[in-house]
């Protein structure tokens, strides 16, 4: 499924590919079914926790769990056995865009980006993507606060040289999600113009409404400031480095402090 995606200047009438949805950004159970699970998940919870035991402890457990059931509107079980009562509900994906003008040779800032080893030089999101052949890729993310990572497999489903890159999470990924950069000359001929889209499908449900609308900000200026840092990447052949707001407050030059976890590395030695 592709949409056309109209945030961002120069894109008009530019088609954006859909992320897949599997695992818990999909709705298997249906509004009534929901309402029960939520229900019969609340009384086992309060059940097991007034006066714990194994037995209760356990109550609890599966209360929890259904919960999880009727507030995500996903149930693995429905999934492993094929069974879907949800009545072909579907979620919106989110769409994030950003450009910038690189003042670099279009095949050059194509190639870069290609290399998809390069991105967490410049998506600072990311910990590491390995690839894995000439279309398929391993990603690998730090969930804020370092408790655990996301690692999910992507594949590129068109490549243009010189014009666009597209790729898609495969189904079952920790975050369903898709993306698309494209490539064009600047006006005065001189540069690249960059136009990127990354969509996600959020959790299924409304905890995974609820999320989306806390975080959506914050991904928004990360996305803007992944461009900002792949612009001065190419231009100047170091990672960019972005004044710490805190630092003149500790009695350090805020300009001197380099943004965390990213260390200068001159671009002819990548």
């Amino acid at each position: 499924m592709v949409t056309s995606e109209m945030g961002m200047p120069g894109t008009q009438n530019q088609t954006t590919i859909e992320p897949v949805a599997s695992g818990s950004s999909r709705v298997n159970v249906g509004g009534n079914e929901r309402i029960v699970s939520t229900t019969a998940g609340a009384l086992l919870t309060y059940y097991g926790l007034r006066k714990p035991s194994l037995g209760r402890l356990l109550a609890a457990t599966l209360g929890g769990w259904l919960i999880y059931r009727g507030t995500s509107g996903y149930c693995h079980v429905n999934n492993v056995i094929g069974r879907d009562t949800s009545e072909g509900a579907t979620l919106d994906s989110i769409g994030l865009s950003s450009s910038v003008t690189i003042n670099k040779p279009r095949a050059e800032v194509y190639r870069y980006w290609r290399q998809l080893e390069n991105l967490p030089k410049f998506m600072h999101h990311l910990d590491k993507v390995t690839q894995i052949d000439s279309k398929r890729s391993h990603w690998c993310a730090p969930v804020p606060g370092g408790i655990t990572k996301l690692e999910w497999d992507a594949e590129i489903v068109e490549d243009r040289e010189n014009e666009c890159i597209v790729w898609r999470s495969v189904p079952g990924a920790a975050v369903d999600n898709a993306g698309e950069v494209r490539f064009k000359d600047s006006v005065d001929g001189k540069g690249t113009e960059v136009h990127s889209v990354i969509r996600y499908q959020p959790p299924a449900g409304y905890v995974g409404d609820m999320l989306s609308k806390l975080f959506n900000p914050a991904f928004k200026k990360m996305v803007k400031q992944d461009m900002r840092r792949f612009k001065h990447l190419m231009e100047t052949g170091e990672e960019f480095v972005m004044p710490d707001p805190t630092a003149k407050h500790r009695g350090v030059d805020p300009n001197s402090v380099q943004e965390q976890n990213a260390p200068h590395t001159p671009l002819h030695t990548l």
